[in-house]
């Protein structure tokens, strides 16, 4: 199943109230072409009176020139507002694509907020940027902070993979022994404001969590051999799942991935069919579904997403130095150097993939990259139900990756 919103993404409820700000802005912005010109015919005629009189008085109506002005600057700045913010958006509920089937219906019938009118909160609710920004830098106001036990597992290849276990607060609903295995977004691990938050809501919900740490995304793990986590890499994951099972035998698996991580979830199930065992849904959100067609869309400007390419470049620069003497210590001088000179000038993450990602991993080009690592050549072997989930205004996935998960589920 698919459900696209009209919000941006990070699931935050929002209020419509604000329309009524857009009515007004509009009532005051509509009067600006008169105020200027009433305000140009007053200066040409407090002018052509100062210079008759040529005297230093102040005319009368100078005040009047003013006020006209600050009622065209404020009138202005509630435009933009209004523009900034999207205010002027129609609230609808999310736009579904399923196939007609006894699952899909019950879950239509038993979980209302798939059909109903999403309703933004104030002011900030309707705009993807905002949400994006308050949320990725602020959290919540008060972030909880759930309990959990780092885990450590050696690879085959010298790395360590680390995750966090979250054990359940209390008995699920149906008594059932679930854990819910999360993969985070890009360079984010499970200390990450969002991921705390669904886990202290999965938690009292009755389900254990395991979250995983992306290779070199927690600042105080040093990395144990010259390789970091990629687009499209399962491995560390594939561990995790396995210690899961292993540890506990009668437990069932729901599979959950944020942006990157729904990439690398979905991949993971579709590479082998006993990935699936034991998983009783798979739920992506905001994910890209193509590394390859979602590159040119990165350096568009529209929604801002060249800006926040840049932002994630540099993002990811930060990770790759910090652990440069893991990730390079063993090559030559020569190639170092040329290593980091590509990465300090590197503006977009097309840029750090194809100098210095890809080669983790072998890969000849970026194109070989991007599609080795993609979810989109795998997403049809997955045969466990699948909820995948995407904003219609997300800032940084284009509509026309949205293309994908509709074929899929239609």
């Amino acid at each position: 199943s698919v459900a696209t919103a009209p919000w941006a993404p990070r699931g935050v409820f929002r209020s419509v109230k604000h329309h009524q700000i857009f009515l007004l802005s509009i009532s005051v912005l509509y009067p600006i072409s008169d105020l200027i010109t009433v305000t140009q015919e007053r200066s040409h005629r407090i002018i052509m009176t100062t210079h008759e009189s040529d005297v230093n008085t102040i005319s009368p109506e100078l005040p009047a020139m003013f006020d006209g002005m600050k009622l065209a600057a404020v009138a202005t700045v509630l435009y933009i507002i209004v523009r900034c913010l999207n205010l002027k958006s129609p609230t609808a509920p999310p736009d579904l694509t399923y196939q007609d089937t006894a699952l899909n219906r019950f879950l239509l019938k038993s979980c209302p907020q798939l059909t109903k009118e999403y309703i933004p909160p104030l002011l900030w609710g309707k705009s993807g940027h905002l949400q994006t920004a308050l949320y990725g830098k602020l959290g919540r106001v008060s972030s909880p902070h759930p309990c959990g036990i780092r885990k450590y597992l050696p690879m085959q290849d010298g790395a360590t993979a680390t995750f966090d276990l979250f054990e359940p607060q209390g008995d699920h609903r149906t008594g059932d022994d679930i854990t819910m295995v999360i993969c985070p977004g890009i360079g984010n691990h499970s200390e990450k404001h969002y991921i705390r938050t669904f886990v202290d809501y999965a938690q009292k919900e009755g389900y254990r969590c395991a979250v995983l740490n992306h290779l070199g995304a927690l600042p105080n793990i040093e990395l144990t051999s010259p390789r970091m986590f990629t687009y499209g890499c399962t491995w560390e994951f594939a561990s995790m799942v396995g210690y899961i099972k292993r540890t506990y035998p009668q437990t069932q698996l729901i599979v959950v991935g944020f942006s990157l991580g729904g990439n690398i979830v979905c991949k993971f199930l579709g590479e082998n069919r006993a990935n699936q065992e034991r998983v009783l849904c798979c739920v992506s959100v905001c994910q890209g579904y193509s590394a390859l067609r979602a590159q040119e869309t990165f350096l568009q400007w529209d929604q801002f997403r060249r800006f926040y390419n840049f932002l994630m470049a540099d993002n990811m620069k930060k990770i790759i130095l910090s652990h440069r003497h893991s990730l390079f210590g063993g090559g030559s001088v020569k190639m170092i150097d040329a290593d980091f000179s590509r990465l300090y000038t590197a503006t977009s993450l097309m840029q750090i993939d194809d100098n210095i990602m890809r080669k983790f991993h072998g890969h000849s080009s970026l194109k070989e990259y991007y599609e080795k690592e993609s979810c989109v050549h795998y997403i049809d072997n997955v045969k466990v139900p699948l909820l995948l989930v995407n904003s219609a205004d997300d800032p940084l996935v284009h509509d026309s990756l949205l293309t994908i998960p509709r074929t899929l589920a239609g």
